[in-house]
């Protein structure tokens, strides 16, 4: 809120007309309360979940919250538009009046790129597009919280990676990271190397139970003694990574043929295009997926059937497969799905159902606050 009582004592001085209208800016809430810029190490780890509860707990503390995402990444087709999926979800959460090209400055889509490439599209053109969003959307919310692409890399083309938006918007960074095995803090301290002072501190998130007494014990004291911050280590829910078989087969619009397990998660998809004897050696390896294979593979089908990781089978090209394999697979509660669509097809539907998630609503985002407020210091995050 403005300060009426500097403006009255200044008041002898009067301000010209376009001094008037800055006035606003430098008193804005969000030059009191810096915006927060969630990034992640990569894709599908939690961050718009992390980013909307974040701010959902800052409104519940009396906050006017506001979310930008100053480039689109996950990409939708929507009324004849290409937007991405995550601010409109947040319009919807947070309850925001805002235009969605303030919300979405920057659609990054492959023809932007291409455009970009080209020319067609100047960074400084950009970077005014994006501060503009930024301030029509800072005047009216006392935080703004900001969401970074899929990669810290993306946006390099036009100078908009997620380091570039911290820059041009001032904003403190929180980092979103995986954690499986201690090499994986290299990632960690090259991005506070890329951030620098912008890098408020690192929340782990998806941490299994094998892995996260070693990091709470060794890896988050080295990192502190390296000046990275550990905001809180947030345990892997199965509900919030992956889908179930039958969310899966609705989305790829599959026909179950072998009902048998469709509650089970998967989280990952694995293609059965090779031999008998290597795709059982893959599959065993695997946890938790969706085998996509063509309908008339037996052989695939058998070696997937006897893989404890393989949660579902998924046949293409229409090819119904033997009466001998789905007794099998009823018998060990491995659904089978069949679709129409060629192999190819398949798989980029099925990854893109196992990578978003039906889980991006307002359940999720709830779930998410649980999680950050028994594992997270959320008084060190806001």
């Amino acid at each position: 809120m403005t300060d009426t009582t500097t403006d009255t004592e200044t008041e002898s001085e009067p301000k010209s007309e376009s001094e008037g209208e800055q006035q606003p800016t430098s008193d804005r809430p969000h030059d009191q309360t810096r915006p927060i810029l969630v990034a992640s190490l990569e894709e599908s780890i939690g961050k718009t979940a992390i980013t909307l509860a974040l701010a959902k707990h800052a409104a519940e503390t009396g906050d006017s919250v506001g979310y930008m995402k100053p480039k689109g990444t996950r990409l939708q087709s929507n009324v004849g538009k290409t937007l991405d999926e995550d601010p409109m979800l947040a319009r919807e959460l947070l309850d925001l009046d805002a235009e969605m090209h303030d919300l979405e400055p920057v659609v990054y889509s492959p023809t932007f790129i291409e455009q970009a490439i080209r020319g067609r599209e100047t960074t400084e053109e950009l970077h005014d597009r994006v501060k503009e969003a930024f301030e029509a959307l800072a005047t009216n919310h006392d935080r703004l919280f900001l969401e970074g692409g899929g990669r810290l890399e993306q946006g390099g083309i036009v100078d908009l990676t997620d380091a570039d938006v911290a820059d041009l918007l001032d904003a403190r960074v929180l980092l979103i990271a995986p954690y499986q095995t201690p090499g994986d803090i290299d990632d960690v301290l090259a991005a506070a190397d890329t951030f620098g002072d912008r890098l408020d501190g690192v929340l782990f998130n998806a941490v299994s139970d094998s892995t996260r007494d070693q990091l709470e014990a060794e890896i988050a004291p080295f990192l502190e003694g390296r000046g990275v911050p550990v905001h809180g280590v947030l345990p892997r829910e199965q509900t919030l990574a992956g889908v179930t078989v039958g969310d899966l087969a609705d989305e790829i619009g599959g026909r179950v043929l072998v009902e048998e397990g469709l509650d089970a998660y998967v989280e990952r998809f694995s293609v059965g295009a090779m031999g008998a004897d290597s795709a059982l050696r893959h599959f065993r390896r695997t946890k938790n997926a969706a085998v996509i294979t063509g309908g008339d593979r037996a052989d695939i089908h058998a070696a997937a059937l006897e893989a404890p990781g393989v949660k579902c089978l998924i046949l293409t090209g229409g090819h119904r497969p033997s009466g001998a394999i789905l007794g099998q697979a009823a018998q060990k509660s491995v659904p089978v799905v069949l679709v129409q669509t060629d192999t190819l097809t398949t798989v980029e539907r099925a990854e893109d159902v196992i990578r978003s998630g039906r889980t991006r609503d307002a359940q999720t985002v709830d779930q998410m606050g649980t999680l950050l407020g028994d594992h997270a210091d959320l008084e060190a995050l806001l």
